[in-house]
């Protein structure tokens, strides 16, 4: 039993890239976002959707429309970035979306990266930030390796408590590889990706047990009950105490909220979020040149992939090769959508005056 994606959902359709695009950069204009930040905003959601990650992909758009219109996320934020140190960026994001502040702070910490060999950006005042894996394609992208944390909404409790506390605070690391490889880590601290219960809830589907448990603590796998309930960290102890983790990199240390004071962005319409997030940007270049940093991944990636098969599988895949590969397939077929998530976006566009074209 699996939460189903969108290209094996009855009557779902596969939208154009170029198409999709140009719908969703209209709908952040019309909320009030300049072109150039509709442009990024719109580039993180849809990069993943080609991925396959459809959980943080346009089925959020109306989520973030609708926290523009009331106002708890800033349409024109005055993101400031200054220098607190030789290598280190603090940034404020002025409760701007995170689609929108987080990019800023990636592409800062990879330019001071490059002059510095490391670099690191705090981010305060920002929000839900889409897939993490956005920010590490920014940083291989200029040859560095990246890091990515950040904290989220209250979902999962402490080892030992009955009651959400800690975000599900997605983890990313990436290294840069030769064209056609990779080497991406982006994981939640949860079993399964919030935004999956979310919609499993709306379409009335069961999650797999022992992801979630109901509002009484009691395990389910209703998706409804479990979106409204508690999640349940992966590796029992060990990702209870990473999400931990997650919350003093993501806001203790950030200035950010904290402790339970990050807002749920589908629930709190009426507050800001507070999340907050640390980025970092190593150059893979500072201990022996680039060609050879890539050729030794290369060998890494080779030496994997040749080892002996565990029962069941037909090859081994290194992380984010599945969405690498489904990526080509999105670019060259469209992204597919379920009616569900087509009929939701037709209803925010029409509020704000946008013709879907679909």
């Amino acid at each position: 039993m699996a939460i189903s994606g969108p290209e094996s959902v009855a009557g779902s359709s596969r939208i154009p890239v170029t198409q999709l695009t140009r719908f969703v950069e209209q709908m952040f204009q019309a909320a009030g976002l300049s072109n150039d930040h509709a442009r990024t905003a719109t580039s993180v959601l849809l990069n993943a959707d080609i991925r396959g990650v459809w959980s943080h992909g346009v089925i959020r758009l109306p989520m973030y429309i609708q926290r523009l219109q009331k106002g708890v996320a800033k349409a024109q934020p005055n993101i400031q970035i200054q220098s607190v140190a030789h290598s280190a960026l603090q940034v404020d994001g002025d409760h701007g979306l995170g689609l929108v502040v987080a990019p800023a702070a990636m592409a800062a910490a990879v330019e001071l990266a490059q002059k510095t060999g490391i670099a690191i950006a705090g981010v305060k005042n920002s929000g839900h930030f889409g897939a993490g894996a956005h920010y590490l394609q920014q940083a291989v992208g200029a040859d560095c390796m990246g890091m990515v944390f950040t904290n989220a909404s209250k979902a999962l409790p402490p080892w030992g408590a009955m009651a959400p506390f800690f975000g599900t605070s997605p983890f990313g690391f990436s290294a840069p590889t030769h064209p056609g490889e990779v080497f991406m880590v982006d994981m939640a601290m949860s079993r399964i990706a919030r935004g999956k219960l979310k919609f499993a809830a709306q379409r009335g589907e069961q999650v797999p047990l022992g992801y979630a448990l109901d509002a009484q603590g009691k395990p389910t796998t209703d998706g409804a009950a479990a979106f409204e309930g508690i999640m349940l960290p992966f590796g029992e102890h060990k990702g209870a105490a990473m999400s931990w983790m997650m919350d003093v990199l993501g806001g203790v240390f950030t200035g950010a909220f904290f402790g339970g004071d990050v807002a749920n962005p589908f629930k709190r319409f009426d507050v800001v979020q507070g999340a907050g997030h640390t980025f970092v940007a190593i150059r893979a270049d500072l201990f022996q040149p680039l060609q050879v940093f890539k050729d030794r991944m290369s060998e890494l990636l080779k030496r994997v992939k040749h080892l002996p098969r565990a029962h069941g599988f037909e090859e081994i895949l290194s992380p984010g090769e599945p969405e690498l590969r489904i990526a080509k397939t999105n670019h060259d077929q469209g992204v597919p959508l379920t009616p569900d998530v087509l009929e939701s976006l037709r209803e925010s566009a029409q509020g704000l005056g946008v013709t879907a074209p679909f």
